[in-house]
């Protein structure tokens, strides 16, 4: 019998970092408002628009970002919010942003 046989099928590791790969690497960091698990997003995966809480503008389908949620179990999946990548990064340094109505002008 050849060692080969008792390797997996190529295409059966395939699925499995495809699965991956669409789901994102996840990580837990630490913020002043406590621990978040992440996850990072790429944009061959996203495809729904999403509102990022950082900077209140749109999150276009293949355009990579970041998921967050609460890392203790304090909430469900509707606690999680996609972030851009680089809002995720500087929400510290922001202050709050304020979200205006639907029918506020945009300027002025």
């Amino acid at each position: 019998m050849s060692p080969r046989r008792n390797r997996p099928r190529r295409d059966e590791t395939q699925d499995l970092d495809v699965e991956r790969a669409r789901q994102g690497v996840g990580s837990v960091q630490q913020w002043r408002d406590g621990e978040w698990q992440v996850r990072g997003i790429s944009g061959g995966s996203s495809v729904k628009t999403y509102r990022c809480p950082g900077c209140d503008q749109e999150i276009r389908p293949g355009v990579p970002h970041v998921v967050a949620w609460p890392a203790d179990g304090r909430g469900d999946l509707s606690d999680r919010r996609h972030w851009h990548r680089g809002c995720w990064g500087a929400r510290d340094r922001r202050g709050p942003v304020i979200q205006r109505g639907r029918s506020a002008p945009r300027y002025g």
